[in-house]
């Protein structure tokens, strides 16, 4: 699995101070688990923030701040292998990200799908206050109503993939998108689209349809 669609520098940097919301930093965390290209952005974050903090020269700091950046750097140091050793995982396709476990259970079977429309699933998690963190299983060849965006929304595919005005999303592949963004999903033949998306404010539905059913979902 190579993506070929990454995290903007702004959602690493914030990832790398600990400022991201949990719902977003939970995506980030999948996304790094299985993309090297990011990691190594990241570990250039880290190194950037830490000589932020070194140059403060007595300057107040938020609290926790610099605790923050130096677990940051250690977690990099440790879970970043050297480039030369390749890391050997055996992969269970029932499983889910780990880093999702806390909030959805550890594999695809024990999920319990709420249906929000026609061939549109979707579980939203409980156990997130910060944001709005939520699984999608979107039929093969479904379209996914057009819609902006109130604030930000993070999403990586999990499994299938869609198309949209951005390009082609498979599975690690995340979308970075900011409220002046209008897409419209088209998800792609042969398998079912899941992706997990992060959300800070409700979409913007173009639709009135979709609008009027969007307070009955909370999308």
């Amino acid at each position: 699995m190579k993506p070929h669609h990454h995290l903007d520098s702004s959602t690493l940097i914030g990832y790398s101070a600990g400022a991201l919301p949990v719902a977003f930093r939970a995506v980030v965390s999948v996304h790094l688990s299985i993309c090297r290209h990011c990691r190594d952005q990241l570990l250039d974050a880290d190194r950037v923030g830490g000589q932020l903090i070194s140059q403060q020269d007595g300057a107040p700091m938020p609290r926790g701040a610099r605790e923050t950046m130096l677990s940051r750097l250690r977690e990099s140091a440790v879970s970043t292998p050297p480039r030369s050793t390749p890391v050997a995982r055996v992969h269970d396709p029932d499983q889910l990200p780990e880093p999702l476990w806390p909030y959805f259970g550890e594999t695809y079977s024990g999920l319990r799908w709420r249906t929000i429309g026609p061939g549109v699933h979707h579980i939203r998690s409980r156990n997130v206050q910060d944001g709005h963190l939520m699984l999608l299983r979107i039929a093969p060849g479904r379209c996914v109503p057009m819609h902006s965006h109130g604030g930000n929304e993070l999403t990586m595919i999990l499994q299938g993939a869609y198309d949209d005005s951005l390009g082609h999303f498979a599975p690690g592949d995340v979308a970075d998108l900011d409220c002046d963004v209008e897409h419209q999903p088209v998800t792609s033949p042969g398998v079912p689209c899941v992706c997990v998306a992060a959300t800070d404010l409700p979409l913007r539905f173009s639709g009135w349809l979709a609008r009027t059913l969007q307070p009955l979902f909370k999308l």
